[in-house]
């Protein structure tokens, strides 16, 4: 297997000085599970230009056009944190006799992006909602601020995968924003007025705010991302957790996605996100976390998504970006 990492890498190289030489730009990783693990598919040889260049200049919000986390402040890297936000000391999660997570021992640190990368069912979204208090720990620890969490908390604003939402519940666009300040609010008190002027502002950035009366699940996926996004806005936490937010959205979304993700690290937020893309997480995180139930390795996209971590992870072979293979 080690042979056939070391054929693809090199067959990955030449493609990319080919590629390079006529001004195409960037490969775009791709990969498909199989009974042999983790292989390329077809697409992995397609042409993926600036990131987001167009798609950015589609969607409503007027933010600046880079998206590019890791290149922004090459300065910056999990190292630099001395005193992280929220962290796991030797954190475990079983269910029944199933171990969904052991060991696991990370540090998130303010004005820093961590992307979670792993195969399926390697206790990506486990941690996630253990992070958010959701899940308590069966071993360990989540420490925020230095305290144990026990529960969710108003800093900590979370977005579920879409898949484990009920779309056919009957709530509105609006209200599903509000739901942002529902951890610093009563639920037996009126809905203030400048919460829902700040719901609106919410929905409004991310291009939604026509909606607002539209039941949730009347809207694609890619809208319903967006309000998602926009109720974690409203949260005004300081911990974002998001759970595969660039699956099954379309381009212009994900484009907006990474802006205010790159908005919220640049005023010095904490994010954490799980993504099976590897581009996505060489491009976009200043750590990379890769996960098959324990941590496999962690540290910035360069030192971490070589091919013998890829093969330790997915079990099988992985395309890699050339200037990610060549630094490692």
């Amino acid at each position: 297997m080690r042979n056939l990492a070391s054929m693809v890498l090199a067959a990955n190289r030449a493609a990319l000085r080919r590629w390079r030489s006529e001004g195409l730009g960037q490969p775009r990783l791709s990969l498909v599970a199989n009974g042999a693990g983790v292989v390329p598919t077809a697409d992995s040889v397609a042409v993926m230009p600036a990131p987001f260049a167009t798609a950015t200049a589609k969607t409503d919000v007027r933010r600046p056009a880079s998206t590019d986390l890791a290149s922004a402040d090459p300065s910056r890297d999990s190292a630099a944190c001395r005193v992280p936000r929220l962290r796991t000391e030797h954190l475990g999660v079983h269910f029944a006799e199933r171990s969904a997570l052991e060991d696991v021992n990370l540090a998130f640190c303010p004005a820093q992006t961590t992307s979670l990368v792993g195969p399926n069912g390697a206790g990506k979204s486990t941690l996630l909602k253990a992070l958010d208090g959701l899940l308590q720990p069966t071993h360990g620890v989540v420490l925020l601020h230095g305290e144990i969490v026990r529960g969710p908390s108003p800093i900590v604003a979370y977005v579920p995968q879409r898949s484990e939402v009920d779309w056919t519940f009957p709530i509105s666009v609006l209200d599903v924003a509000l739901l942002g300040r529902g951890l610093r609010t009563s639920r037996f008190l009126p809905i203030p007025e400048s919460d829902r002027q700040d719901a609106l502002a919410a929905l409004d950035e991310v291009g939604m705010r026509a909606f607002a009366s539209v039941q949730i699940g009347a809207l694609s996926g890619g809208q319903q991302q967006r309000v998602f996004l926009a109720r974690a806005l409203l949260q005004s936490a300081e911990v974002y957790l998001l759970d595969e937010p660039f699956t099954g959205v379309d381009v212009p979304t994900q484009a907006l996605v990474l802006q205010i993700l790159a908005d919220l690290r640049g005023t010095g937020k904490t994010i954490v996100f799980a993504t099976h893309d590897l581009d996505m997480a060489a491009r976009s995180s200043d750590q990379c976390v890769l996960l098959r139930r324990k941590v496999i390795a962690s540290g910035g996209p360069g030192e971490v998504l070589t091919a013998t971590n890829l093969h330790e992870t997915f079990g099988g072979a992985a395309v890699l970006p050339f200037a990610l293979e060549s630094r490692a």
